[in-house]
């Protein structure tokens, strides 16, 4: 579907506030995945971007992002996402991942590893900041509060890139493209997938104050593991 609508001319507005954006093809996307969700699991709660909660009746929720990396997606940018995380009892088991551009899905279940189109991954062995990639996401409004964290990692880092989707973000750290990822203000659709392919790759998920991972947190820190205290330092030092 999110390919056909790439073909066709976008109806693009804008949500809260300036730059951040809600096509035809979120609400699209949304629809058919809570369709089928639905159809499947009637009495599970499902949580989603454009929608908001739908309460159920069984301890099983779904956390849908039906298209992150919108942006990217309205300029025909092929950084861009379905997220969706299964949730029973409120322990995260399933998730996936897939990039339609890219013809590339990942997925993991709770304690069976994680996989792209199938095959197994792991996060990258990458053991000093010195030799990592990272990458980080802000919105355009809120460079300056990010600003001094994006500093602190460039001067140590090989390199930082920010490609505007974290779903994709973790899932690309989760194969080992990247070695550490943090950002600020997220939801728990922007990170639920990409939280468990993360851990089941093998690498470590906190808040970027080191503090214990939540869906709800408000601000992650993923890496291979490796070299996540030398990351926490310098987003402690950044910190205002």
């Amino acid at each position: 579907m999110l390919l056909e609508h790439l073909s066709r001319p976008r109806e693009i507005a804008e949500k809260g506030r300036r730059a951040d954006l809600v096509t035809d093809a979120d609400r699209a996307s949304e629809a058919l995945v809570l369709q089928r969700l639905r159809a499947e699991f009637p009495q599970a709660s499902i949580l989603a971007e454009e929608s908001g909660a739908h309460r159920g009746t069984s301890d099983e929720r779904w956390i849908v992002d039906p298209l992150d990396g919108t942006t990217n997606f309205a300029h025909g940018y092929p950084l861009y996402c379905i997220s969706i995380a299964y949730e029973r009892a409120g322990e995260l088991i399933a998730g996936v991942v897939y990039a339609p551009s890219l013809g590339e899905c990942f997925a993991a279940e709770r304690g069976a590893g994680a996989r792209r189109n199938g095959i197994a991954i792991g996060v990258s062995p990458i053991a000093r900041t010195g030799d990592a990639l990272t990458c980080t996401g802000f919105h355009p409004a809120d460079f300056e509060r990010n600003a001094l964290y994006f500093r602190n990692v460039s001067a140590r880092a090989q390199a930082v890139r920010r490609d505007g989707s974290a779903a994709l973000d973790l899932a690309f750290l989760a194969c080992g493209r990247f070695d550490a990822f943090w950002e600020f203000d997220l939801s728990p659709w922007d990170v639920a997938a990409g939280t468990l392919l993360v851990r089941e790759a093998g690498g470590r998920v906190t808040r970027a104050d080191g503090g214990d991972a939540a869906l709800d947190a408000r601000s992650i820190l993923a890496s291979n593991g490796r070299i996540h205290e030398e990351m926490l330092a310098l987003l402690t030092k950044a910190a205002p």
